[in-house]
């Protein structure tokens, strides 16, 4: 489930997060914006979610991960990159099987270049908006019995005394790239502006993810010996 949220104009707070990954200082009208549904704990195409830990985890690691086309990894690819994530909750909605539901939204930016006129003028069009990520975990568990998907003797996508059985991804290792694709393993990951995916956010959930995000560029400064 991915999908991209058309973002506003970027702001100082938005500035002050990208002007931190970028190699000298960008002006706001240097950059284009946008939010995504990177991913959520809805059971996907292939009968598999992420539990809410795991997207947590997922949230850190994403902060810099690169955007590319089709899980290509060539530099050639590299169009955008996220510089800020935060788990949001969709108050009374649930999942297919009945829990609170939860994603993974995060904010990318990307040159206003020539080479990008194609591709912003695509995402604003609503062409390029499925995204996919690519990630490890450290378990895939079964949704019926708990134990290790490749050791039990459940089947994904079956069904046991009412229910579908599934994999659920936990302990996340690594978050190497998201991609824009034609069909996304979740169904509602992308380029997202409807009110559920990517509208305004309360000021106080806002204000959180920046000092998250701020919080973490910090922690990465001391980590690589940044500035």
């Amino acid at each position: 489930m991915e999908w991209v949220f058309k973002a506003a104009a970027p702001g100082p707070d938005d500035m002050t997060l990208i002007n931190a990954m970028a190699m000298r200082e960008l002006g706001a009208d240097e950059v284009y914006t946008f939010a995504i549904l990177l991913c959520d704990n809805e059971v996907d195409r292939d009968f598999e979610r992420f539990d809410d830990q795991t997207l947590e985890e997922l949230a850190g690691l994403f902060l810099g991960a690169p955007g590319i086309f089709d899980h290509c990894w060539s530099a050639k690819g590299q169009t955008a990159r996220l510089y800020r994530t935060e788990v949001m909750k969709a108050p009374g909605e649930l999942t297919a099987d009945g829990r609170p539901y939860r994603y993974l939204k995060g904010w990318a930016y990307m040159m206003r270049t020539e080479e990008n006129a194609p591709l912003i003028a695509e995402i604003d069009g609503g062409i390029k908006r499925e995204v996919s990520v690519g990630c490890a975990v450290e378990h895939v568990t079964c949704s019926i019995c708990g134990r290790d998907l490749w050791d039990c003797p459940h089947e994904k996508g079956q069904i046991y005394d009412g229910k579908i059985c599934h994999g659920v991804l936990t302990g996340a290792q690594d978050a190497y790239e998201w991609s824009f694709v034609a069909v996304p393993a979740q169904r509602q990951a992308g380029v997202v502006k409807s009110k559920r995916y990517g509208g305004q956010e309360p000021p106080q959930e806002d204000s959180k993810s920046l000092q998250q995000a701020k919080a973490r560029l910090e922690l990465e400064k001391i980590r690589y010996g940044g500035n």
